[in-house]
């Protein structure tokens, strides 16, 4: 329960800066973002900013020194994406070296070390982070070109941005299961084919349609590459 608040904190703290620094763009964005339609003060957002990485950092230190330094890295690592990256080519990398962090920030938290299975899962993770950077770029093509804002789509274009996609996905799939194992129990490999099959889905609907149908394929992407991990730890025997 403690990680999973300390994580929350995090990410609200680094989504409400993504909004304060958004918030000029964002004028006139249908539906409307909090702070440009009045709802929310860029004051009021800059507090939550300084509050959530400050609750954050203070839930990680009861759990040890290794939980407090994710969590720096965490926030160093979204607010660079807020602050830098985002708006950019490279906007994926930030999406890529996170994602693996929130596995083993749980890991780490819950059991004290990590198993060596690991080596495996974190480079996949991040795989799978920047497929799902990808396709987050592909739901915003239109807007950011028509505002001047680079991305990895428009560099790719519309087409090879969703078979880069498609194809870092697939690759993630793939390697959850080879390395489940075979003795891993039969719900963690329902569980893993679930996760297939809602990504598998999220990339068929993102195939064609407009930015509010890619915006829904790549939200289905996430979830499913969440449950993808989620299965793929319940099936992980703590000391492999």
């Amino acid at each position: 329960m403690r990680l999973g608040l300390a994580m929350t904190a995090l990410q609200v703290s680094i989504g409400a800066l993504n909004d304060v620094v958004d918030a000029p763009r964002d004028v006139g964005r249908i539906p409307p973002k909090p702070i440009p339609a009045g709802l929310v003060s860029p004051a009021a957002a800059r507090a939550v900013v300084v509050s959530g990485a400050f609750v954050g950092l203070a839930l990680a230190i009861p759990v040890g020194p290794g939980a407090v330094a994710l969590s720096g890295v965490v926030l160093a690592i979204g607010y660079a994406y807020d602050l830098g990256f985002k708006g950019t080519a490279w906007s994926w990398v930030p999406f890529a070296v996170g994602i693996p962090l929130l596995p083993l920030f749980a890991w780490l938290g819950a059991t004290g070390g990590v198993p060596d299975s690991f080596a495996i899962v974190l480079p996949t993770a991040f795989v799978a982070g920047a497929g799902l950077a990808v396709a987050n770029a592909r739901a915003d093509i239109e807007r950011d070109a028509s505002v001047g804002v680079d991305s990895v789509a428009l560099r790719l274009g519309r087409g090879r941005a969703w078979a880069v996609n498609a194809a870092l996905l697939s690759a993630v799939i793939v390697a959850a299961a080879v390395t489940l194992g075979g003795g891993s129990s039969a719900g963690a490999w329902l569980a893993l084919v679930g996760a297939g099959v809602v990504i598998g889905l999220g990339v068929l609907v993102g195939r064609r349609g407009d930015a509010s149908r890619r915006e829904r394929a790549w939200e289905l992407e996430a979830i499913g590459v969440g449950l993808l991990a989620a299965a793929w730890l319940a099936g992980v025997r703590p000391g492999s």
